[in-house]
């Protein structure tokens, strides 16, 4: 089976209701993006849960998925005439063939390495370094594979960091990249915390595949206790929001370890920490940064 990819140009104010429309009409995907991406004329658009931001770019792209053999001229111009837009003049149309999507997903990733001595690879892929340590993951339907660079961040820190018999909290562990790192770097015990059944279930299957012994739960499974080393690569606003509860799962002297923070958010999620913890900017990558420091009280 193919697909016909259609993608059209529209003011932003109007790129929604189109969307929907499309959507309502039979399109099986739609999506907006920034028309100018790729040129000095792309415009970040970070938009965090509670905290609502319209769309600021200038120039929208909305892309459309059609099955081949639908009519998507006669959609298109049925959405646009919903929503009172005028079709736009240049629609750019292409045929997406049928293909093995499994093995075409695969291929975007690849082992990477961390460190000297830490990899990360997919579970269907062969070690560069079979001596060493080596993170066989498949993400499923949980965020982290290693490839972005809040988790690399993570990673580095225990790498660096990590002691032996260490306790160490990895709070929203999404494929349980974090606590299986942790736990094969030394720690004595280590637990994985997501609010997401689906990141629970993919953070087992990846502990066992990697032989180490992990508590994986949602937040109310855990028992109460501070840990050594709290980790949570999350967005500003929740760090913000689980400061008091994060604080309170690091022992006195113990490492806060944040990441998923943008350069622009640093002194928003320090203040939320400052009673406690006086943060430092590490490991800073392709406009995120991660904060660490000890938990003074």
């Amino acid at each position: 089976m193919s697909w016909v990819s259609v993608a059209v140009e529209l003011d932003p104010a109007q790129a929604e209701a189109l969307a929907d429309a499309l959507v309502d009409l039979g399109a099986i995907s739609v999506d907006i993006t920034d028309a100018d991406a790729g040129t000095d004329r792309e415009m970040p658009a970070f938009d965090e849960p509670g905290e609502a931001k319209a769309l600021g770019w200038e120039r929208c792209c909305v892309n459309v998925l059609f099955e081949q053999q639908a009519d998507h001229r006669r959609i298109l111009r049925a959405a646009c005439d919903r929503v009172g837009v005028t079709v736009p003049v240049d629609v750019q149309t292409r045929v997406i063939a049928d293909q093995d999507w499994v093995s075409a997903t695969q291929r975007q990733f690849a082992p990477m390495q961390v460190s000297q001595r830490l990899w990360v690879v997919p579970s269907w892929a062969d070690s560069p370094d079979p001596a060493a340590i080596n993170l066989r993951l498949d993400p499923g339907l949980a965020f982290g594979t290693g490839s972005h660079p809040t988790t690399r961040q993570c990673l580095q820190w225990l790498d660096d960091q990590m002691c032996p018999g260490w306790s160490v909290l990895d709070y929203g562990c999404g494929s349980g990249i974090l606590a299986i790192a942790a736990k094969k770097l030394g720690a004595g015990r280590a637990v994985g915390v997501d609010i997401d059944p689906n990141a629970i279930n993919a953070s087992v299957a990846n502990a066992t595949r990697n032989g180490v012994e992990v508590e994986f739960a949602l937040p109310d499974g855990v028992s109460e206790g501070a840990f050594d080393v709290v980790v949570a690569n999350l967005l500003a606003r929740p760090l913000r929001v689980l400061a008091p509860l994060l604080t309170a799962r690091t022992r006195v002297g113990g490492s806060i370890v944040l990441a998923g923070i943008l350069e622009g958010q640093v002194a928003a999620v320090r203040e939320a920490y400052a009673d406690s913890a006086e943060l430092a900017v590490v490991y800073p990558s392709e406009g995120w940064v991660c904060l660490s420091g000890a938990r003074t009280r």
